[in-house]
């Protein structure tokens, strides 16, 4: 008896019931049309800037997901250099920055381009730039192989680990990937959005490199994604939905791969997960109406070059409380000067003292 569905005789023939599917997708195009509808007349400055906010939060939780967490700073600063946007205080980025968000930028920017190995390979090389996962040398920029054993998902304490799912053997893999890249890159009548959805489970399903296979087929679904909204700007985080859902997602994703080919529950949870991201997008553009609207207002505002890079990171959401001691590390200034340059906003009516107190005073915008 088969355990995993790439066992199954008609592998890869999924199905799906058309009428519970349809009503889900038909509802998640209207809010697409719609959101995309409704970013064309904000003006090229504020989609670039819902853009760069909604990439850096892909990158930042599709990396999460898997238990690494990156810097938000040099996330951002990577994007915006490599998008040509003219930001101030973008700082330099890590090497295992520059890779995630080469691969994301690619898949996004780049979505009409055909998918195959090389880029692939492309891909895993750059995310991992040192050839090791941790403190493990991995097979990059290619296919992996038996010499470990079989590629195992595992949890659990070493001698009481549980198996969640074991992938095909490497001596399938060129076959597998063959099959997989000349469905993805086919003009085949499945809509878009389904198709992203199928292209995530089976990428990850074949499971064909040594590491990095769940942000790779990410960023091979917001490659879809992309296409099925026919523009290289995003405007909601599939990512960072699927982080809030994420022991649902990995749930989800062993039920689908310990099953029948039917995926049904998939593509329902797939579908209901880009819905709510799309809703979350409300709070991504709250955010950046609030950013243009606070420099709109503050235009004739003496504000120098600290202060302004300081207040901008209030608004693309600043980790942790912001003090004066922060505020002298982040600008590179005397505690004094920092401490100047907070009493001055304070006067302006800019920033506030954050009401709880203690040791150390902190401060939000006004």
């Amino acid at each position: 008896m088969s355990k995993y569905i790439h066992q199954l005789s008609k592998w890869p023939d999924f199905t799906w019931n058309h009428e519970v599917i349809l009503p889900i997708l038909s509802n998640v195009r209207h809010k697409q049309g719609r959101l995309k509808g409704y970013m064309e007349v904000l003006g090229f400055a504020l989609r670039n800037e819902t853009t760069l906010q909604t990439l850096t939060l892909d990158v930042l939780k599709s990396t999460e997901i898997e238990g690494e967490i990156l810097n938000p700073e040099q996330v951002r600063s990577s994007i915006a250099r490599r998008l040509g946007m003219d930001i101030a205080g973008l700082v330099s980025a890590d090497r295992n920055v520059e890779g995630v968000v080469e691969m994301m930028l690619d898949a996004t920017q780049n979505y009409n381009k055909a998918l195959n190995k090389d880029r692939l390979f492309d891909w895993h090389a750059a995310l991992f730039p040192t050839g090791r996962s941790g403190a493990h040398k991995i097979v990059v920029g290619n296919w992996r192989d038996n010499e470990k054993g079989p590629m195992q998902v595992v949890s659990g304490a070493m001698g009481k680990e549980k198996i969640h799912y074991e992938a095909p053997e490497a001596t399938r893999l060129k076959k597998e990937m063959k099959l997989f890249l000349d469905w993805f890159n086919s003009n085949n009548s499945l809509d878009a959005v389904l198709k992203s959805a199928i292209a995530h489970l089976w990428f990850v399903t074949i499971h064909p490199f040594d590491d990095g296979n769940g942000r790779i087929a990410r960023a091979i679904a917001d490659m879809q994604l992309a296409k099925a909204d026919g523009d290289h700007q995003r405007f909601y985080s599939m990512s960072a939905q699927i982080r809030l859902e994420r022991n649902v997602y990995y749930d989800i994703l062993e039920r689908t791969q310990k099953g029948k080919l039917d995926i049904t529950e998939w593509l329902e949870w797939f579908l209901h997960c880009l819905d709510r991201a799309l809703n979350a997008t409300d709070e991504i553009l709250k955010r950046v109406l609030n950013k243009t609207k606070f420099w709109d207002k503050h235009a004739q505002t003496p504000i120098n070059e600290r202060q302004r890079a300081l207040i901008n990171k209030l608004f693309d959401g600043f980790t942790g409380k912001l003090t004066s001691s922060k505020w002298a590390k982040i600008t590179k200034c005397s505690p004094d000067t920092a401490l100047r340059d907070i009493n001055d906003l304070i006067n302006k009516n800019i920033l506030q003292k954050e009401p709880e107190g203690g040791r150390s005073t902190s401060y939000v915008l006004k």
